[in-house]
């Protein structure tokens, strides 16, 4: 796992906050993630643009991937935790061949899908 990659997609998924305000907790997420150890990170393209978008394909508005090294998991779940807190999310974490998606609401929400995406990378069997 220590040399795996891991990837978390984060979605801001509040029905209250329009596609400006998930971008606003996106550029908080990167400017809160900018000094861990991380291989990329960055918004997530739209896979269906909007017909007659010249741009080479707009961006999911609210979306955020992030990919780490198996090594550096614990650190980026820690952070998670923490600047999520309180917020409506869609996690998606991927690596060792297997995908979990998980979604939270509230602080108690967001600490156990930290702690499921935790078992999921650290368990490669399940």
């Amino acid at each position: 796992m220590e040399n795996s990659t891991i990837q978390f997609t984060i979605a801001f998924t509040d029905p209250e906050l329009d596609d400006e305000e998930r971008d606003r907790e996106v550029q908080n997420l990167r400017q809160g993630i900018k000094d861990l150890d991380i291989e990329k990170a960055g918004p997530v393209r739209d896979p269906n643009p909007p017909e007659g978008n010249k741009s080479m394909g707009g961006f999911l508005a609210g979306v955020f991937a992030i990919q780490v090294l198996g090594i550096h998991v614990r650190e980026i779940l820690d952070h998670l935790r923490e600047q999520l807190s309180n917020k409506r999310i869609k996690l998606k974490v991927e690596g060792n061949g297997k995908m979990l998606e998980v979604e939270a609401s509230n602080q108690e929400e967001i600490d156990i899908v930290i702690q499921k995406a935790r078992e999921f990378i650290e368990n490669p069997k399940t």
